[in-house]
C-alpha cells in the first residue's frame, strides 16, 4: 500500500465525524507502566520508559499482522484488565515488520490538537525503538510510523472475529 494513503497531519486538523464509532477496549498496558504485554497477558519486553498512555486491544477484531487490533486510551491511568466502551476518534498506522499495524486513538472526549500532535510524535518514537528492537531480535522488515487515518478505516481494515457477540463498531 503507498504511504500516500496516510496523512501525518493529526485528525482535528483533517475533520472528523460528529459521531466517531464506538469500540470494546481491554487494558494490557496501563497508563505509565513499564510491561509491555501482548493480548494473551504475557510481557513481551519491559520498556526503559513509561507508557504515556492506556494501551490495549479491542477483543473483536483482528488486526493486519494477526494480533487483536490495537488501541490507546487517552486520560487517566486505567487498571490492567479493564474492560470498557470509549469513543475512537481515529487512528496511527504503523509498519512494524513490513506489516500494517493499525492503533486506534480513544477517548471519552474529543481530542485537542496537542494530545493528537503528542500521540503522533510518541507513535514515531515508538516505530523507531521497535525496528531497533526488531533488529537486536533478528526480526527483518522496515518498521515507520504512517501518519493518521481515520478510524473507520482502521476498523474497517481489520477482521471481526467469528462467533463474538457485537463484533461491529457502534
Amino acid at each position: 500500500m503507498s504511504t500516500s494513503y496516510f496523512n501525518h497531519k493529526p485528525p482535528t486538523v483533517l475533520g472528523l465525524s460528529s459521531e466517531p464509532p464506538e469500540v470494546e477496549v481491554v487494558i494490557e498496558i496501563p497508563r505509565g507502566s513499564f510491561f509491555k504485554r501482548g493480548s494473551t497477558g504475557h510481557i513481551d519486553f519491559i520498556s526503559p520508559f513509561p507508557c504515556p498512555f492506556n494501551y490495549g486491544s479491542v477483543p473483536n477484531f483482528l488486526g493486519l499482522e494477526g494480533d487483536l487490533l490495537d488501541a490507546l486510551i487517552l486520560g487517566p491511568r486505567l487498571s490492567l484488565g479493564t474492560c470498557i466502551e470509549v469513543k475512537a476518534w481515529g487512528a496511527v498506522t504503523l509498519t512494524d515488520r513490513g506489516m500494517m499495524d493499525d492503533k486506534l486513538i480513544c477517548s471519552n472526549h474529543r481530542p485537542s490538537l496537542t494530545e493528537c500532535q503528542n500521540v503522533l510524535q510518541f507513535f514515531q518514537m515508538y516505530a523507531k525503538c521497535k525496528g531497533i528492537l526488531n533488529i537486536w531480535r533478528r526480526r527483518p522488515g522496515r518498521n515507520a510510523c504512517e501518519g493518521w487515518c481515520e478510524a473507520t478505516e482502521a476498523i474497517a481494515r481489520a477482521a471481526p472475529l467469528p462467533g463474538v457477540m457485537g463484533s461491529s463498531a457502534r
